[in-house]
């Protein structure tokens, strides 16, 4: 095995995930972009969130899924501000799965779904 990558396919959102992305994570890397031809659709794209390395696209192909929430993107948050912060622009049209709290297994945790159906589980301890 060569490497193993999270893959975030979507249908026609890709482009405005990207660049949601990039305002909620300054540090996201944009490591290499391609559209469809004469599209604003991405063909594929890379990005690097501290060290995770994630491939995004738009599928040519219309499916009868999404994302489910079972697979998620794991953030550990430096403060309570980041945390803060970050779930209040997650839950801007998005839900929360487990609303930010004090669950035990963390000082401050939350399970949201943005608005293009990813989910990401927040903690900071």
């Amino acid at each position: 095995m060569k490497s193993a990558t999270t893959f975030l396919m979507f249908q026609g959102q890709a482009n405005e995930a990207i660049h949601q992305y990039q305002q909620w994570f300054p540090d996201l890397e944009i490591k290499s972009l391609t559209y469809m031809e004469n599209s604003q659709q991405v063909a594929m794209a890379i990005l690097d969130l501290k060290n995770l390395k994630i491939m995004v696209n738009d599928s040519v192909i219309q499916h009868n899924f999404t994302f489910t929430p079972s697979i998620s993107i794991f953030l550990e948050c430096e403060s309570v501000e980041e945390i803060n912060h970050l779930v209040a622009q997650m839950l801007e049209d998005g839900k929360a799965l487990m609303p930010l709290d004090n669950y035990g297994f963390s000082k401050q945790f939350a399970w949201i779904e943005d608005r293009f159906g990813v989910s990401w589980q927040l903690t900071y301890n």
